[in-house]
């Protein structure tokens, strides 16, 4: 076999190459040329090898497509010069003297003028720290003890002492509208009882809506809130006043009474706190609520539901708009906050009405009592300015609808209710005068009956 043949292709194109290289004259091929070329026989040749061999060839022939080194420009100023600078720059270092500070005496006012901006520099560190240790005592988690001396402030706030005051005067201005002679055991019966039932009742709410009140800003300092009593505790505080409340009114008064403070506890406690964060209706359910014990009082005295009771409890009801909607207008961000559905919140316009509506209806209801020979009839002329004051101050909370108009109808409400039951009784007519007139209505009839007969 030939040597041709014997050859490797690779070695055989590579033989070619050179060969060409010889045949166009080109002699002064550099020897790292060859190496490259010896170590290409033992790879495969590609096109992108063979434009790698050309690229070399090209700049190893053509000195003048190589790259050179830039060289670099003599420096203008000569070293002798540069020195010259330095001796100069040194020269005027050492001309420059270093001036010596002035001391000044000071005097004694401007002595005693820094230690007194020292000192409350001092005392205004001393409580900034001071009330930062209290704000970053306040974000921790403290274990609340309760002793025996704070219990009494704690269960007056979970019982409402403020509303049970109110609920009380208002059962016993039921019971002092009665036209039946005073009798005080019963009364002070039926007040302790309406009292406890009370305590029971805003116990219990105060014990459901734990974390809704603690997103308000009313209602988060409660003591469930904080974690100043346990929930067991308050649970047995309510229990402890609703029963011996309720057989208060049961065995001591009447069974009358008594089912009216059971069935008040329930209203309040399972319907109008649920409903609170359901409908809007809780507003009518809760002024129910509060229309009841004045009815009570007049059933703890009569024994009976008579028409007086019903009026009673409803100026009360009508009243307990205009109070409620002023109030709850200028809490409206904190009863969204804790969920609650309120006219002030869904229902503006609503809310705004519904009191101007009630304030006028105090009007007819005060009206009405000497038609039921309740009072005499001094009594709508004597209450006629004070609920005109009240209307007037609805209708500008129903025209403004501010916050100012809405606290200035919530503060006439305060004084309004008792000045009214205070007029009311004042104007009471007198147990005498209903026994003579039923007297002289039972003579009359019975002298009609002896003509009558033959």
């Amino acid at each position: 076999m030939s040597a041709a043949r014997r050859c490797s292709p690779p070695r055989a194109l590579a033989g070619l190459f050179v060969w060409r290289l010889k045949n166009t004259g080109i002699r002064q091929v550099p020897c790292q040329f060859v190496q490259l070329c010896h170590v290409a026989n033992d790879r495969l040749i590609t096109f992108q090898y063979f434009n790698f061999l050309k690229r070399m060839y090209v700049t190893q022939c053509n000195k003048d497509l190589s790259q050179r080194a830039k060289p670099k420009s003599d420096s203008v100023a000569s070293p002798f010069h540069e020195l010259q600078q330095l001796d100069q720059e040194k020269k005027v270092i050492h001309k420059i003297r270093p001036i010596s500070p002035v001391h000044q005496p000071l005097s004694e006012a401007s002595i005693s003028s820094e230690l007194r901006e020292m000192k409350s520099a001092a005392q205004t560190e001393g409580s900034v720290a001071a009330v930062r240790a209290e704000a970053k005592g306040d974000r921790q988690w403290k274990e609340m003890k309760l002793r025996l001396d704070d219990l009494p402030g704690i269960l007056a706030r979970l019982s409402k002492i403020k509303l049970t005051a109110l609920v009380v005067s208002t059962a016993s201005a039921g019971f002092a509208m009665a036209p039946v002679p005073f009798d005080l055991t019963c009364f002070l019966l039926a007040s302790l009882g309406t009292g406890l039932a009370s305590c029971a009742a805003n116990s219990i709410n105060q014990f459901f809506e734990v974390p809704f009140d603690s997103n308000m800003n009313r209602t988060k300092n409660r003591p469930l809130v904080r974690g100043q009593i346990s929930p067991l505790l308050a649970v047995c505080f309510a229990a402890s006043c609703g029963v011996p409340g309720i057989a208060l009114l049961t065995l001591g008064v009447n069974p009358l009474t008594g089912a009216l403070g059971a069935f008040n506890i329930f209203l309040y406690t399972c319907c109008y706190t649920p409903m609170k964060r359901m409908s809007i209706a809780n507003t009518w359910v809760g002024a129910v609520v509060g229309a009841i014990p004045p009815v009570m009082g007049w059933t703890a005295a009569t024994g009976s539901l008579d028409a007086g009771a019903l009026l009673l409890g409803g100026i009360l009801y009508s009243w307990q708009f205009p109070h409620f909607n002023a109030l709850s207008w200028g809490l409206r961000e904190d009863y969204s906050r804790g969920g609650y559905c309120m006219m002030s919140v869904t229902h503006p316009g609503l809310c705004r009405r519904v009191a101007l509506r009630h304030c006028l209806a105090l009007i007819g209801l005060s009206t009405v009592a000497p038609v039921l020979n309740i009072t005499t009839w001094t009594f709508p002329i004597i209450s006629l300015p004070i609920n005109l004051y009240i209307s007037y101050l609805a209708f500008r909370f129903y025209r403004d609808a501010d916050r100012s108009s809405s606290r200035k109808l919530f503060f006439c409400s305060l004084w309004h209710l008792p000045m009214l039951l205070l007029v009311m009784f004042t104007c009471k007519k007198s147990f005498l005068e209903k026994e003579d007139k039923g007297d002289l209505l039972g003579e009359s009839h019975g002298r009609v009956m002896e003509i009558r007969l033959p």
